[in-house]
């Protein structure tokens, strides 16, 4: 489908081009895609005017604000027939954007078989694989022969990603193995299915995360993992695409919490203008009310800065390596919790890590500020002799005390090490405290991190200026 020709004619009033296509495999993504460009109005209409068969075929893959506004303008008897025909984590997806009173309102809608389905789903956590399994599953017996496993598929099973895969259960339900469809079109159907069993299968739990589901996916490169309970019985199974889907919003709410904002709850190009104001004001508010400890902080050191003025030259610079060294640690701690390759047990570790990683880094970093200033004296660019400094002896005239500018130097030095140290120290530990207090790491975003730097920086490089300039 040519997407923007079929929206001109939509916006025309024409939807014969776009029922024309409702057979294409990839309507249903297409056409969600399509409707979520349209004016809200427009997209309602158009869906409304969709024959009741292609509304359900579509409405999963709409955004839920779209979903609402559909729901909102449909009669009980469609609303109860497009919710009973969604496959049950698309269902729960469906009722987890609802309030209290309108899951009420909803559920009264649905069949009693998917009534109290729902109901039990919805009361596990949101971050469990219960929230994405879906029931709508079929297994086969080890004592089956390859040709009645088959037969039982066609009448059973329906056309999902869930259907590479088939598991293999017990007379309770226990699962036994799994095995992919390949196994069976490559074998006899005189078989049994246990003649094809490698006795190896992979599984959730429902108590499993979603983070545990993302990682055993990326793990075993499957399409599709049963889901069992606390007795090895299955009850139902997630496949890769709602995996990756929960993945990649996942990964969008913690790059905006990094970034310094709350998590938008719909996409930028949707999210109204106050809300917007209101997700990011926040956030900056408590960050600019940090950085005025940085202000304070050089109050407190005015004398200092009023004897040896070339000091504030260097500010920007001591701010901005501690900030970044900070929000560089802060990134590799956080992506590698999320990775699983770390977990707050390993705090020593990173700790002992950072402070040595720290010290080198600021060592190079110490280096490379003093090489600056040596040269750039040498060559006669810049003048970094204290030439405005008062002392008990008098005013050192302009011009200034010859050889000083090694003392700024190390300074500087010095301080480049402990800032980048107290950066990198900083930057990987916070993300651990928060986790360890159960709160989100991505909430230490690399401006909080960047900002606690700033202020403890300053603080750091003018008591090394007072020892090593005698201040």
């Amino acid at each position: 489908m040519l997407v923007q020709d079929l929206k001109e004619k939509i916006l025309e009033g024409d939807l014969s081009e776009l029922l024309h296509h409702s057979k294409d495999e990839d309507y249903p993504a297409e056409v969600s895609k399509l409707l979520g460009s349209l004016p809200e109005e427009y997209a309602i209409n158009t869906f409304l005017a969709l024959p009741e068969n292609v509304q359900i075929k579509i409405f999963s893959f709409l955004d839920h604000v779209l979903q609402q506004g559909i729901i909102e303008e449909l009669p009980r008897p469609k609303i109860s027939n497009i919710l009973n025909n969604l496959a049950s984590n698309d269902r729960i997806a469906f009722f987890d954007t609802l309030d209290g009173l309108e899951i009420t309102k909803y559920l009264n809608l649905l069949s009693d078989k998917n009534r109290l389905a729902t109901y039990d789903l919805l009361g596990y956590p949101e971050n469990s694989v219960a929230r994405l399994i879906n029931t709508n599953f079929t297994t086969v017996r080890k004592e089956w022969t390859i040709g009645q496993a088959v037969e039982h598929l066609r009448r059973f099973y329906t056309d999902t990603p869930a259907a590479n895969v088939i598991f293999v259960v017990d007379n309770t339900g226990k699962l036994v193995d799994d095995i992919p469809i390949r196994r069976l079109v490559l074998n006899e159907y005189s078989k049994t299915i246990e003649d094809i069993m490698d006795g190896f299968y992979v599984k959730l739990e429902i108590h499993d995360s979603i983070e545990d589901a993302i990682q055993k996916f990326k793990e075993y490169d499957r399409v599709a993992l049963p889901v069992t309970n606390s007795n090895n019985v299955v009850m139902g199974v997630v496949t890769i695409d709602d995996v990756i889907d929960e993945a990649e919003e996942k990964d969008t709410k913690e790059m905006q919490q990094f970034g310094g904002l709350e998590s938008l709850d719909l996409p930028y190009v949707k999210t109204g203008f106050f809300t917007m104001i209101q997700k990011r004001a926040g956030w900056l508010i408590i960050l600019f009310l940090s950085e005025m400890l940085t202000a304070t902080a050089m109050q407190h050191f005015q004398n200092e800065l009023d004897k040896v003025l070339v000091l504030t030259m260097f500010v920007p610079l001591i701010m901005s390596s501690g900030g970044n060294s900070g929000s560089q640690a802060a990134t590799l701690i956080i992506r590698a919790m999320a990775l699983k390759e770390l977990s707050v047990r390993d705090w020593w570790y990173v700790m002992r890590r950072e402070i040595f990683s720290g010290l080198t880094l600021g060592l190079i970093l110490g280096t490379i500020g003093f090489v600056r200033i040596a040269l750039w004296q040498k060559i006669g660019i810049w003048n970094y002799n204290i030439h405005s400094i008062t002392q008990s002896g008098g005013h050192i005239p302009v011009g200034g005390a010859p050889g000083s500018w090694i003392l700024v130097g190390l300074t500087v030095s010095f301080s480049l090490i402990g800032i980048v140290m107290w950066g990198t120290l900083s930057g990987s530990m916070i993300p651990m405290v928060l986790k360890r207090l159960k709160l989100d790491p991505a909430t230490s975003s690399a401006p909080f991190v960047a900002t606690l730097v700033d202020v403890t920086g300053l603080i750091i490089y003018f008591t090394v200026a007072a020892m090593v300039l005698h201040i």
